[in-house]
């Protein structure tokens, strides 16, 4: 398959395989009775959310299949950077207008190097926070999606998912300690970004 979506793959409560979807199906295809193949539940990594997939028929149908359902999905995100050129980039440095009060001028120009290079700086950060922000929630959504399929009924649920959302990792930790290792330690990995470094 030419995109790759990594995934695991679940039986009860334990991981039977994970790593490419490719590999994962052809992996269960492979070991699995059909009656343990209609309880199977494969998981994006990426999303948390379950995996459809049609077992029917030989390891070469069921690919097929997920070639026409996934080969061209934009949601595999396949990297589609230009052709860096040889030598030394351009800062691409571009003049514009900024309106501040007096007293933002005169905190600027005390600052080193000047009003232009702390504002990049200043600029920077903010946007460093941002993303940093966006890699959280992105994290937390994933590890709510599994942990709604797989944990849904589990002891003190509803407190992990709290501990999620409010970044306490150290609770989080503690509600999911008990759970089936399989689940708690997938749960662990889908939400390594979910706490601001600070916490780590």
């Amino acid at each position: 398959m030419g995109n790759t979506l990594y995934c695991t793959a679940f039986l009860g409560v334990e991981v039977v395989a994970n790593g490419s979807l490719q590999h994962v199906v052809t992996t269960v295809k492979d070991a699995l009775n059909d009656r343990d193949l209609t309880q199977l539940l494969i998981f994006d990594d990426s999303t948390g959310k379950p995996i459809d997939v049609d077992f029917r028929g030989k390891t070469d149908d069921v690919l097929q299949r997920l070639e026409a359902q996934f080969g061209d999905s934009s949601g595999l995100e396949v990297s589609q950077q230009p052709a860096r050129r040889v030598g030394r980039p351009k800062l691409g440095v571009v003049s514009g207008e900024v309106t501040l009060l007096p007293r933002h001028w005169e905190w600027l120009k005390s600052q080193p190097g000047g009003a232009s290079v702390t504002l990049r700086k200043l600029i920077d950060e903010a946007r460093h926070a941002g993303e940093q922000q966006s890699t959280i929630r992105a994290s937390q959504e994933t590890t709510y999606n599994f942990m709604t399929a797989m944990a849904g009924d589990f002891h003190q649920y509803e407190e992990a998912l709290r501990a999620l959302y409010a970044a306490d990792m150290d609770r989080f930790y503690h509600f999911i300690d008990d759970w089936a290792p399989d689940i708690r330690n997938h749960v662990k990995r889908l939400a390594a970004h979910a706490f601001p470094k600070e916490n780590l």
